[in-house]
């Protein structure tokens, strides 16, 4: 078993990126954080750290079990790294995505300034009741 391991090159091992460059880069744009501090890809993870990971809606958590510098199998992942991501992350994963389409008659060309700022004006009302909606539920 390795004594130390780069965070760039752990993340890449348990499968959570798919390149190491891909882990270097999230680590560099501040997307992952080891024990609520920001890192470098370089630096060193130590067994019980806990790492998170930002990626699109969810923040995703993950403990350090073990350590290992080369890419693992997926059924072999469990083995050096556990999934801690509350439930409450996940749950965003199934909020309902919607797509609004504005209907145009055909040959009417682009809209107006007058026209586009009623679009605007619309869509901001809907989004603006779906937040609110949203605040209510918790």
């Amino acid at each position: 078993m390795e004594q130390s391991v780069r965070l760039d090159k752990y993340l890449w091992a348990v499968r959570v990126f798919k390149t190491r460059s891909d882990a270097a880069d999230a680590i560099r744009n501040n997307r992952v954080t080891v024990n609520d501090a920001y890192a470098k890809p370089s630096r060193e993870v130590k067994v019980g750290d806990r790492i998170s990971v930002r990626r699109t809606m969810v923040t995703y958590s993950y403990r350090v079990l073990g350590l290992i510098a080369n890419r693992q199998p997926a059924k072999n992942v469990p083995l050096y790294c556990e999934n801690i991501t509350p439930q409450s992350e996940l749950d965003k994963l199934n909020v309902p995505h919607e797509t609004i389409f504005v209907f145009r008659e055909r040959g009417t060309g682009r809209p107006t300034k007058k026209e586009r700022r009623e679009i605007d004006a619309v869509m901001e009302q809907v989004f603006y009741d779906e937040a609110f909606d949203l605040d209510d539920e918790e």
